[in-house]
């Protein structure tokens, strides 16, 4: 979840910077930038990501 956020927000900080404009505040395309590798280094170090774990599933409950 967390790389898709990174993603879209590395697209925003990429327009941001081609067309050379800055959302008040300081904020611009390398703000972005920044942002979205945060966003990618949490996502490496797993957090904001859904696991699933196995409990057997299926195949391992048998009626009888």
């Amino acid at each position: 979840m967390l790389a898709i956020v990174a993603a879209i927000i590395f697209g925003l900080g990429f327009l941001l910077d081609l067309l050379n404009v800055g959302l008040g505040g300081g904020i611009s395309g390398t703000t972005f930038m920044l942002l979205g590798l945060t966003l990618l280094a949490l996502h490496q170090a797993g957090i904001g990501t859904a696991s699933v774990k196995s409990y057997g599933g299926w195949r391992g409950r048998t009626r009888r």
